[in-house]
């Protein structure tokens, strides 16, 4: 496996695309068909990414008595 590309790698390239190209580059980049599950695999999220709560569950206790 070749060299992994940095984002400084890659933004000459992307300067080099024609306007419809660019269109073309972005639909794929923000296409929900790929998951982040190789990024995180890479990197995993960091401790201040999610929230944290102290009652994990609180929320979802509350307004069940007017259900059913």
């Amino acid at each position: 496996m070749g060299k992994a590309l940095t984002a400084e790698d890659i933004l000459p390239l992307v300067a080099a695309l024609t306007p419809d190209e660019r269109e073309r580059l972005l639909h794929l980049i923000a296409s929900p068909k790929r998951g982040d599950q190789a990024v995180y695999a890479l990197k995993p999220p960091r401790c201040d990414e999610f929230s944290s709560d102290d009652e994990l569950l609180a929320w979802e206790a509350e307004d069940w008595e007017n259900v059913g």
